[in-house]
């Protein structure tokens, strides 16, 4: 029971860091209709720019500050590349967040250097008992933080006359622009917010291991999120990321004893299985929309 406890709090935790990179390509694609790759970017510079502040600054004013860097950072792209971009076709959109995401990893990497840098998180690896089973600090944050960010999020698009409008645009633009929203501010503010988000993903996966020049592989791992709970759902990019993350934690811990078959590192691929078999039942995704073409 230990042990099953253990991996569902340490799949939770991870799947915590999938979700906050999910809400980003989730609230980019419903206010643009475009899946940004710039994400696993601007995770890893978050990353890193914490690692450079948390020596002058405390650990959680560094990620508040590497927070509000990556946003400005994600807005200024949004301005500056993809605005002269609306009106093409999404797909070359969409080829174009690749070329930022491979422009601002390669700049971040000559900052990371060939070491591993760390972010000056305040428990490590260190563990703790919780409900009998000793588990790692460092996940308890996780999943208590992504906790308190969705909540906020859900609150900031019901409640505020600007997440208001958000909603407004990703249901229908022109409606929204008849009704005098600035759909343009709500397509930066989308790639501001995702950018925030990446950033506080990206300290997580570098709390307690450290950030190397790899570190951006993990947010591969919010796409099966995204696809699993539907491109245009908030509360299905949560429900896939920590389904993705309690599913890659425990093929971790059991498929050994039950499948080895299946293979040493089949953890790895685990989550993608689990896209295809969602997919094979509702092609739109747990809780997405969908789509109705009417001849």
């Amino acid at each position: 029971m230990d042990e099953f406890l253990q991996s569902l709090i340490r799949g939770l935790g991870t799947g915590s860091i999938y979700a906050l990179l999910a809400l980003g390509f989730v609230i980019i694609y419903k206010s643009t209709q475009v899946i940004s790759f710039a994400q696993p970017a601007f995770m890893l510079a978050g990353a890193v720019l914490v690692s450079y502040l948390s020596p002058a600054v405390s650990f959680f004013g560094a990620v508040l500050v590497a927070a509000a860097l990556i946003a400005v950072l994600a807005l200024g792209v949004e301005r500056t590349v993809l605005r002269p971009m609306v009106g093409k076709p999404v797909f070359v959109v969409a080829i174009i967040t690749i070329g930022v995401d491979v422009v601002v990893r390669v700049v971040t990497n000559a900052f990371i250097g060939l070491d591993v840098r760390q972010v000056g998180d305040p428990w490590g690896l260190t563990t703790m008992s919780f409900l009998g089973a000793e588990v790692q600090q460092r996940y308890l944050v996780m999943i208590g933080t992504t906790a308190v960010v969705t909540a906020a999020l859900f609150a900031f698009f019901r409640y505020s006359r600007i997440g208001l409008a958000m909603r407004a645009v990703a249901y229908d633009q022109e409606v929204a622009l008849a009704q005098g929203i600035s759909v343009g501010s709500v397509f930066a503010l989308s790639w501001a917010l995702a950018g925030g988000l990446a950033a506080l993903a990206g300290v997580f996966v570098a709390t307690g291991a450290g950030v190397d020049q790899q570190l951006w592989i993990v947010a591969l791992k919010a796409l099966p999120a995204i696809i699993l709970g539907g491109l245009e759902s908030l509360g299905g990019a949560v429900v896939g990321g920590l389904a993705v993350g309690i599913v890659e934690s425990l093929f971790g811990t059991y498929q050994g004893d039950f499948a080895p078959w299946l293979g040493p590192n089949f953890a790895l691929v685990a989550p993608y299985a689990l896209m295809l078999l969602v997919l094979l039942v509702r092609p739109y995704g747990l809780f997405g929309k969908r789509e109705v073409e009417r001849l």
